[in-house]
């Protein structure tokens, strides 16, 4: 634990990719190999389910420290992340612990999980009065499985390439799948990871790394004649609402990845079942979407499946979900992805071509500005605008541009003039500053500038809404979006505008307009308001905006599709 505070507190203080490098060499050199196993998964974005509740972490601090909770939440509210909050309040240790990274995890965290409150908080205690403050605060992070520091996933491959001295594409492709949580990080593994390249190909199901792709901002056709050439160069398809996956056939078996790396093929069994009818050593890159009659479903719709852990006959009948393919990565065991973008393509349309699975189609056009006609009316055909894939690209490895391009063309997002009406403090850097919100529209169109202010009045004597009057409906959150400072320009409003704190959350006068975008609507009847956006965000304060003039509720429920 001791070696991997170090490198920790390295990594966090350097914003230089050479110092980063350097210390996670100095790691892999240095670190037992089991440790190093388990620096990597963490590292790489690896996070066990959490081992202790946060209530119970919050009161046993409290209480080792002696202090009563009031004086912990101010605390938290100040520094703005609860593991250097417990770190720094707790008194100092009277022993001292020896125990590497992976005898922490295997032996004393993964065996906590289900034990008796009792029995964590005994464990607790013992184990913060051997650590110092830096290793307390990795601790709380790991059970908490909100560990975190500014490294990517490419730049620890990097380094275990370098360390091992290997290329560094071949690092990235055995390492998919290595911080999949059913399988445990291990000295064994690591040894694999950095076996000579004559080593034998790895496990049966293992994926390829990803190949993403690239925003693509400039819209206009004339712009895109001159920085892509003409179409005829591009492979162009619709770009699905749904979740990237790999779908690979080997060894008598079927094994579905996400993007994210995790195993997923139990989630699916229809794909899996159609699958089967792949030959041997077959590997298909594409997208998993809730299906209807012959079209993709809204995403709001796989989500029912994706949050579902007992898969009923009921759901798998009302949700129907299929396996789009779109690329090409193996074929007989032999792996494809140095072929160009047109062959794979013609390699997988053969494949395809009696079934057993779908094969996203490709769009042909003799201009842009055809092909931008055609994104227009993504909406109503459920995609998110179009991909553009170089014919002569190779596959490559994560959003590289040395193999080749992609890009995606993405129709604008949906958008909402909303009003601020409550606020809380973020966290890490933000900490401090009032950054997370939540934002209301109007229950319906307020008549005039009189009105919308009668309600405000109303809201800072804090009266209740009458039912069937006009009053504001929450309806999302959003912390992203805006610049350091505009966030410090929005803190000062909340400030000078609270009506009243409910713990790190304060109700705030309606001043300001926001207007958000977000990728998808819903309905939903969990939340006040009946609906639910995707990935709502800040995109500009509308101080040109009156507040009578945001949005109501009845224009986001014009949005939602019909087929929700």
């Amino acid at each position: 634990m001791q070696r991997f505070a170090r490198l920790y507190a390295e990594l966090d203080a350097s914003t230089a990719t050479d110092h980063k490098l350097a210390a996670l060499q100095r790691y892999l050199g240095e670190a037992a190999p089991a440790d190093a196993a388990w620096g990597l998964y963490f590292l790489a974005g690896g996070k066990p389910r959490q081992t202790v509740p946060t209530a119970l972490l919050r009161a046993e601090a409290s209480a080792v420290a002696g202090i009563p909770d009031w004086l912990f939440e101010a605390s938290y509210q100040a520094v703005g992340d609860l593991a250097e909050t417990i770190a720094q309040v707790l008194p100092p240790p009277r022993g001292r612990s020896d125990l590497g990274l992976a005898a922490w995890v295997t032996e004393r965290l993964l065996p906590l999980r289900g034990a008796p409150p009792e029995q964590v908080a005994t464990q607790l205690r013992a184990w913060w009065d051997e650590l110092p403050a830096d290793q307390r605060f990795l601790l709380t992070k790991l059970i908490g499985g909100g560990f975190r520091v500014g490294v990517s996933k490419l730049l620890v491959q990097r380094a275990l390439a370098r360390h091992a001295g290997l290329d560094a594409k071949l690092v990235a492709q055995r390492f998919m799948g290595w911080t999949d949580a059913r399988s445990l990080p291990s000295a064994e593994g690591l040894a694999a990871l950095m076996a000579p390249e004559s080593t034998p190909a790895q496990a049966a199901g293992q994926p390829y790394p990803f190949f993403l792709a690239h925003a693509l901002e400039d819209a206009a056709p004339e712009l895109l004649a001159q920085r892509l050439g003409p179409p005829a160069a591009w492979q162009v398809e619709w770009k699905y609402d749904g979740i990237r996956a790999q779908l690979v056939r080997r060894a008598g078996e079927v094994w579905l990845w996400s993007r994210g790396e995790e195993l997923i093929t139990e989630r699916f069994p229809e794909v899996v079942a159609a699958a089967r009818g792949l030959p041997d050593g077959t590997v298909l890159d594409g997208e998993l979407l809730a299906w209807q009659v012959d079209a993709p479903a809204p995403f709001q719709r796989l989500q029912q499946r994706i949050n579902r852990k007992t898969l009923s006959r009921k759901l798998l009948a009302e949700v129907p979900v299929q396996f789009i393919a779109y690329d090409l990565l193996e074929i007989d065991g032999q792996d494809q992805r140095a072929q160009p973008q047109h062959l794979r393509r013609l390699r997988l349309e053969q494949l395809l071509a009696a079934g057993p699975l779908r094969l996203s189609p490709t769009l042909q056009a003799d201009s842009w500005a055809a092909l931008a006609a055609l994104r227009q009316r993504s909406r109503e055909r459920g995609v998110e605008g179009l991909m553009l894939k170089q014919c002569d690209a190779a596959y490559g490895t994560g959003r590289t541009k040395a193999d080749g391009l992609w890009w995606k063309w993405k129709i604008e997002p949906y958008t909402v003039d909303a009003v601020l009406v409550y606020a809380q403090a973020g966290h890490g850097r933000r900490a401090g500053l009032y950054t997370d919100y939540t934002f209301a529209v109007w229950s319906r169109p307020p008549a005039d500038a009189d009105e919308a202010d009668a309600v405000v009045q109303a809201i800072a004597r804090r009266e209740p809404a009458q039912p069937g009057a006009l009053q504001l409906v929450t309806f999302a959150k959003a912390y992203s979006g805006l610049t350091d400072a505009e966030f410090k320009a929005v803190d000062a409003v909340i400030r000078a505008n609270t009506l009243e704190k409910f713990g790190p959350v304060r109700s705030v006068r309606p001043t300001l307009v926001f207007e958000l975008g977000f990728e998808g609507i819903g309905r939903s009847p969990r939340h006040k308001s009946g609906i639910a956006l995707r990935f709502p965000r800040m995109r500009r304060l509308r101080h040109d905006k009156p507040l009578h003039h945001a949005d109501c509720l009845g224009m986001l429920e014009a949005m939602i599709p019909a087929h929700t």
